[in-house]
């Protein structure tokens, strides 16, 4: 018994002498190693293309970038981040909430540094990106401000695949996305039943004459409602067609008030595209600053 005993003793000393640390071991696997940065979330990237449709809410997983010279729906032109009190809510800001407006006024400007100009006169279209309301919880505060092209801004139009990246394409003021001439046609009712855009060398009626900005006012839902933002648009026309801002104008020129929807009317998009209209004339030249005598008072 007391020489088996020895040779388990002798056996457990040979074991742990096996197991002994080489030099320079010291068999702490932590103590030598700097601390770990914490996880960082996912965070898109300004200046990218995207091929999926617009999405209010950008899950990672269905995030792709590809370049802008292939063809694209979407445009990435700025990323922000949400700021406090906005950025220490459990959710995402909510849609007309103080957050989403602030976000919405920050694209709607670094837009317009992207694109080298006023994007609202031209057939372009903006909305904002927040993570989904997970990645929101593991701390994501990212924004990022979309850009898209559209067909057209008058007739509901729809998105349209573009080749080439946005970037600057108004510097110049030769863009083909710039709203210029229209032939407006009626119905029955006397309504707007189609605003296509034409060469303002071809017939038309319209025309194009800036942004009038209907700040303090509610969305236009009545005749009296209309009738402000019609007299605002109509300040411009002269402006444009060089002709009297006076009681008379309303007797030499129709006009085209479009505010945006609702929907970004309650982001504080206060922005109104502004038109001349003569119905039933067959204009073939622009009639910007053409003066009085290109539009003559026509008392009824």
């Amino acid at each position: 018994m007391h020489v088996r005993m020895g040779v388990l003793a002798a056996l457990c000393l040979m074991l742990l002498g096996a197991c002994a640390m080489p030099g320079g071991v010291d068999g702490d696997l932590t103590n030598g190693w700097a601390a770990m940065e914490p996880a960082g979330g996912f965070e898109p990237t300004p200046g990218t293309c995207h091929s999926a449709n617009f999405d209010a809410v950008g899950a990672r997983s269905t995030y792709e970038e590809i370049d802008c010279g292939l063809r694209h729906r979407t445009e990435t032109v700025y990323v922000g981040t949400y700021a406090s009190p906005a950025a220490d809510a459990d959710e995402p800001p909510a849609e007309g909430s103080a957050g989403a407006k602030a976000a919405y006024r920050t694209c709607d400007e670094k837009t317009t540094t992207y694109l080298g100009g006023s994007w609202r006169t031209a057939r372009i279209w903006i909305g904002v990106t927040h993570p989904t309301t997970a990645a929101w919880g593991g701390g994501s505060r990212w924004f990022r401000c979309e850009v898209l092209e559209l067909s057209s801004v008058e007739d509901d139009g729809a998105l349209v695949q573009r080749v080439g990246t946005l970037q600057n394409a108004l510097a110049d003021g030769s863009s083909d996305l710039l709203l210029s001439c229209y032939a407006v046609a009626m119905d029955s009712s006397g309504a707007i039943a189609g605003m296509p855009g034409v060469a303002c060398s071809a017939k038309h009626n319209a025309e194009f004459v800036g942004i009038w900005y209907a700040k303090d006012l509610a969305y236009p839902k009545d005749d009296k409602a209309w009738r402000a933002f019609h007299d605002g648009c109509r300040s411009l026309v002269a402006a444009y067609a060089a002709i009297p801002d006076d009681k008379d104008l309303q007797y030499r020129t129709g006009v085209i008030s479009l505010p945006g929807n609702d929907d970004v009317w309650q982001l504080g998009d206060y922005g109104v595209r502004c038109y001349l209209w003569l119905d039933g004339a067959d204009l073939t030249a622009t009639l910007k600053g053409k003066g009085a005598k290109s539009l003559p008072v026509q008392y009824k």
